[in-house]
Order: structure tokens, then C-alpha cells, then sequence
């Protein structure tokens, strides 16, 4: 039955979301305006999000640090591509305490600046590099209009930097990065991605270029989910980044820059969850199992503690709810909190030799007996699980997903049905923005290494170039 709390996703999908972030406890709105309180629960995602890909880049051998919040202006201004690209969203510190500021500093919307005027400090000789840096922070950006998770003033991410000696090695590190993205949402988020090139109007301001993952959420409308940039030698040479090569010759080095952001966060709802609230993979789960006493009798208890324990013990979040509710209030909160396996344990089925396992995605149930290996069990199940959710996701995602050689197709798609469209695309910025009259239609990505669906732009009838995946966007 659903969560009379949470509106059907397929009524209203914006309410939807709105009203799981709230049953969830995931997120509140603050009193700073466009700008959200993390709840524990939403921390907590947050928190393993982190766990997971910080393992992962260390194992690539990067090293975090911190930068400064404040950036001065003319920090700002030495790459201008860059400041002229986030203007719009830039906050301005211009008081200190009482008195004005002799140069004015914006509250960070990303660390390139800071980063490259570091680089500047440290960078000598090739000798000196790769240096391969990620910091974990949150930034701002004066958004108009915000959502929790996926648009908001404040949000938090992280931010990897890197310098090189060698344009083949900064170009590795740029695909290097984006596939450990694509490989973190697929293993660890369940959540399919295409992966891509971006245009040249919608690449980092800044970037050579920009390679991105784009996530389908289950209404169609699709999430740009992380990016990683190549930045050639041009914020070596705003900000003089420059090395002893090996031919012992001054060389500006060659820098990327790659980051994911807490609206992961809503991507999990919006792809697994259900009318009644949240559904998280095992995988990144903060609580994993949650284990449910029917009364108080003492071999129920006995072995509640003894599952505890046992789950634990071998790696197993697991969490035992001793509240004084009633046995369907802890079902349904186990539920909406998303907690992918749930077990029950009564007398009565006790005196069966059972208990009851119920799994959040299906809300299936088992009865198993009581001597069983749990751990191996719910182990095995969690797998399961996980597949599962990826796999629905993927057969939902082909689902949503179209060829298109007209613009009339692409239009009652995007109105009736909106998923990915691979359309062909002659390069012309004109005929993007032409694209974007649909319902604000974008070019998600171009598909690199992929045949050809036609010879002729969707847009203008002109020879093509690419193939290109187009989508409404969050």
C-alpha cells in the first residue's frame, strides 16, 4: 500500500520527489534562501558516497587537500573564460566585519583558480609531476531557481585537479576519471549512464573539452551525473604553470579538472525509489538490514541479538528497532527510510522454525528456517538485489531510449514520452538551440566510436557529423 505521506510518482513526479526527500528525512529546506539542511539520513548517503569514491581515487594515486572558500578577483579574472562563464552564479563577499574590502572575493563555485595558483607554487620540473589532487567540499552558486539535491545555492561535491607533463597523460587522466564515475554509478548506485563528449556550448567554461556520464531519470528527463574536464595548457598559461622538461626547455604543463556532487543523492531517488518512499541499492546503504522484533519474549530476543551480531560481525550494517511501535509502523518505516533488507522475527513463526525476510525493491517476502547461515543468506540476497535494481534500471533506460530522423519525432517524444534521443547533428550551434525550442531540449553528449544512424542533421538537413544524444534536463 503507499505511503499516504508520498504522492504517486506517476501523477505527479515533481511533488513525488519532493514529498520522499521529506518521509525520508533526507533533506529540509534552511532559512538561508536556496539553500538546504542535510538530515542525517541524507548525510548519511552522502557519507558513503564519499567512503566509496575516496577509496577509488586513492587507489589511483590522488591525495585530497583543502583550498580557501574566498577567491579574490583577480585570481578570478586571469582566465576569462572561466569568470565570464560563471558570472551569473557568483556570490560576492565585498565587507569585512565593518569595512569594505579592498578587492572584492567570491564564495568559491568551483577551485580552478585556487588550484592553478598553487600549481604555479609547486610545479619546477617534470620531475615534480603528475601531481594528482581531489578536495571535498561544498561550493556555491547563485541558482535561481533550486531543488533539493539537484539544484541548490550550497551543495556539496568533490572537485579532482591534476597537472602533467604530457598532453597524452592529462587526456588519460580525463577518460581515467570519467570511467571511474561511470564504474561508481553502475557497481555502486545501480544507476546506468551513456558516457560522451560534450558540445562545445555546453563543455566546462574553461575546458579543451569536457567528457561526461548522463543518468535517465524514471520520468525521462535526464541528469548530467559527473564530469571530467581536459584542460590543455590554458590555465597553465593564465596562471604561469610552468616545468623543466626533459629536454631541460620551460614548458607549460597540462592540467584536468573532474567532479560529482550530493545531487547523486537525487539521482537515487528519482531512478529507484517508489510510492512508498526510498529505495536504496545494498551497496550504499548507510543501514543495510533491519532487524524487527514481534514481542518481547525472550527466544525472540535471544536471537534478534544473535542475527545482530552475526551480521555485524561480518561486515553487515544492520540496525535493531526496539522502539515501542507497533510491528507495521517499523515495516513501513523500514521502508520509506529504504533499507534493502528487512527481517522479521516473531514467536509464532519461531514455533514454525522460521523467520521472515522481506526485501525493499520487490517487497517481496521469505520465510526462511531459523537455523539457517543468515549472513551467507543475506549476503546472497543483497547481491541479488543489487543486480536487480541495475538491471531494471538498464531495461527501463532501453526503454526510454529512441532513434530519431525527424524533428517532428523528436517533438512527440519529448512531449508525450521523454527518454534519450540519439539524433544525428551537423555541429552547428544554431541547430542546438534550434533543438532546445522543444521543451528545452539539449545535446546530452556525442556519442564517440559509435556508427552512424543517418548522414543527415535532424536539425537543418546538412551533411552530419556526429551522433549525438539529446535530452530534457534537471
Amino acid at each position: 500500500m503507499a505511503n499516504k505521506k508520498i504522492t504517486s510518482r506517476d501523477i505527479d513526479f515533481a511533488q513525488w520527489y519532493t514529498d520522499v526527500v521529506n518521509a525520508a528525512h533526507l533533506a529540509t529546506y534552511s532559512n538561508v534562501k536556496g539553500c538546504i539542511i542535510l538530515e542525517p539520513s541524507g548525510y548519511a548517503i552522502w557519507e558513503m558516497m564519499q567512503k566509496k569514491l575516496d577509496k577509488m581515487f586513492k587507489e589511483t594515486g590522488h591525495k585530497n587537500v583543502a583550498m580557501p572558500m574566498l577567491i579574490p578577483e583577480n585570481l578570478m579574472n586571469k582566465e576569462s573564460e572561466l569568470i565570464n562563464g560563471f558570472a551569473p552564479e557568483v556570490a560576492w563577499v565585498t565587507m569585512g566585519g565593518s569595512k569594505k574590502l579592498e578587492e572584492r572575493m567570491c564564495i568559491r563555485p568551483t577551485s580552478e583558480t585556487l588550484f592553478s595558483d598553487y600549481f604555479a607554487t609547486k610545479v619546477k620540473s617534470y620531475r615534480d609531476l603528475p601531481l594528482k589532487y581531489n578536495q571535498w567540499c561544498s561550493v556555491m552558486r547563485w541558482e535561481k531557481e533550486t531543488r533539493p539535491f539537484l539544484r541548490s545555492r550550497e551543495f556539496w561535491w568533490q572537485e579532482g585537479h591534476t597537472v602533467h607533463s604530457t598532453q597524452e597523460d592529462a587526456e588519460k587522466e580525463t577518460k581515467d576519471m570519467l570511467n571511474i564515475y561511470k564504474t561508481f554509478f553502475e557497481k555502486y548506485l545501480a544507476i546506468p549512464v551513456l558516457t560522451g563528449k560534450k558540445t562545445e556550448k555546453e563543455k566546462f567554461a574553461g575546458a579543451d573539452y569536457t567528457l561526461t556520464i548522463e543518468a535517465l531519470m524514471y520520468n525521462g528527463v535526464s541528469l548530467q551525473s559527473g564530469t571530467s574536464h581536459y584542460f590543455g595548457q590554458r590555465f597553465s598559461k593564465a596562471y604561469d604553470i610552468k616545468f623543466l622538461n626533459k629536454d631541460n626547455e620551460l614548458e607549460n604543463a597540462y592540467q584536468t579538472s573532474w567532479g560529482v556532487s550530493s545531487r547523486m543523492i537525487g539521482a537515487l531517488i528519482m531512478v529507484h525509489s517508489d510510492d512508498d518512499g526510498l529505495v536504496l541499492p545494498p551497496n550504499i546503504a548507510p543501514i543495510q538490514v533491519a532487524i524487527i522484533p514481534i514481542g518481547d519474549d525472550s527466544k525472540v530476543q535471544n536471537l534478534v541479538n544473535e542475527t545482530y551480531t552475526k551480521l555485524v560481525d561480518n561486515n553487515v550494517t544492520a540496525y535493531v528497532d526496539n522502539t515501542d511501535k507497533s510491528p507495521g509502523f517499523k515495516f513501513a518505516e523500514a521502508e520509506v527510510n529504504g533499507i534493502p533488507v528487512r527481517i522479521e522475527i516473531g514467536a509464532r513463526d519461531l514455533e514454525n522454525g522460521l523467520v521472515t525476510i522481506a526485501r525493499r525493491d520487490t517487497k517481496e517476502k521469505y520465510q526462511i528456517p531459523y537455523d539457517t547461515n543468515i549472513v551467507e543468506y543475506v549476503k546472497e540476497l543483497m547481491n541479488k538485489i543489487q543486480e536487480d535494481m541495475f538491471n531494471k534500471a538498464k531495461i527501463r533506460n532501453e526503454s526510454k531510449t529512441y532513434e530519431c530522423h525527424k524533428l517532428e519525432e523528436v517533438e512527440e517524444i519529448m512531449n508525450n514520452n521523454p527518454g534519450f534521443v540519439k539524433a544525428m547533428w551537423c555541429g552547428n550551434e544554431e541547430c542546438e538551440l534550434k533543438m532546445k525550442e522543444i521543451r528545452g531540449t539539449k545535446s546530452r553528449c556525442i556519442l564517440e566510436n559509435h556508427e552512424p544512424i543517418d548522414n543527415k542533421c535532424i536539425v537543418c538537413g546538412k551533411d552530419a557529423k556526429e551522433l549525438v544524444v539529446w535530452g530534457i534536463q534537471y
